[in-house]
């Protein structure tokens, strides 16, 4: 089985994205950052937050599910602002994860949750804003046993950058909760995403109870964004399992550069 993890930067890259992730032939998504707009016929919108102005693509969601025609396809919004076109208009749309699994792999548990706030339906709210996760429990039928993948958007807080905090320590801590309601402690477990935090964080205490260790930078990887991203501090996704899962292959993926942040490419 093939899960790939990435943020997909509201599709900014979107010629490289789709075709990226209509090429890889992962058999689970877990995709973060992701924009649907289904009102609005425009194939770009911009995103506008005080200073922070970057192009969307307006129906990100619906795109990769034109490509991924043998997967299903779930959108969990986070929150519903306002996109603007060209000329100042502004059109509704959400924004959040999305997870794709290919047909023929049974979902045999399901839970979506926030792990920091609320649904915001009215604007995409104050920061750090709002975060949710997605945990499926899936029948692998070539492994003959259940696997549960849960993934997350860690939350952006400009006040303290990645740095730990109280707000970080129970994201976490809601993050756990969540898995615990669909994962059976003897079976596999993957956790993954744009956590948005550093190697040293809390975080991984928290994930260490449920027997995760992160493949990033346990396998040595420092690397985590691509060219497009400048600031520093490279690190920012990561993937993590627990002893029961079996990992044929792990990488950080160089190239191609589709987004601000590298794809994390698992094989079991």
């Amino acid at each position: 089985m093939r899960i790939l993890s990435l943020n997909c930067w509201g599709g900014k890259l979107h010629a490289p994205l789709i075709e990226y992730l209509e090429s890889v032939d992962a058999d689970v998504l877990c995709l973060q950052e992701v924009v649907n707009t289904p009102g609005s016929s425009d194939a770009e919108l911009i995103y506008r937050d005080g200073n922070h102005v970057l192009n969307q693509r307006t129906n990100l969601f619906s795109d990769i599910e034109h490509v991924l025609p043998q997967h299903e396809a779930r959108f969990f919004p986070a929150a519903r602002g306002v996109l603007y076109d060209g000329e100042g208009r502004t059109h509704p749309s959400e924004f959040g994860l999305a997870t794709f699994i290919r047909r023929g792999l049974p979902v045999i548990g399901e839970a979506m949750s926030f792990v920091h706030g609320a649904f915001s339906a009215n604007g995409w709210g104050e920061h750090p804003r709002a975060r949710n996760a997605h945990c499926a429990r899936l029948f692998d039928p070539v492994g003959k046993a259940p696997l549960t993948i849960t993934h997350m958007h860690g939350l952006r807080d400009p006040a303290t950058g990645k740095a730990d905090s109280d707000i970080r320590r129970r994201q976490a801590e809601r993050l756990a909760e969540l898995v615990r309601t669909v994962w059976r402690p003897d079976e596999r477990l993957v956790v993954c995403g744009d956590l948005n935090v550093l190697p040293g964080s809390s975080t991984f205490e928290v994930l260490a109870d449920l027997g995760l260790s992160d493949l990033v930078t346990g396998r040595g990887h420092t690397d985590t964004r691509t060219s497009h991203y400048a600031k520093p501090g490279r690190y920012a996704d990561y993937m993590l399992v627990n002893d029961a899962v079996r990992v044929s292959s792990f990488d950080v993926v160089a190239a191609p550069e589709v987004s601000d942040h590298r794809p994390l490419l698992l094989e079991l």
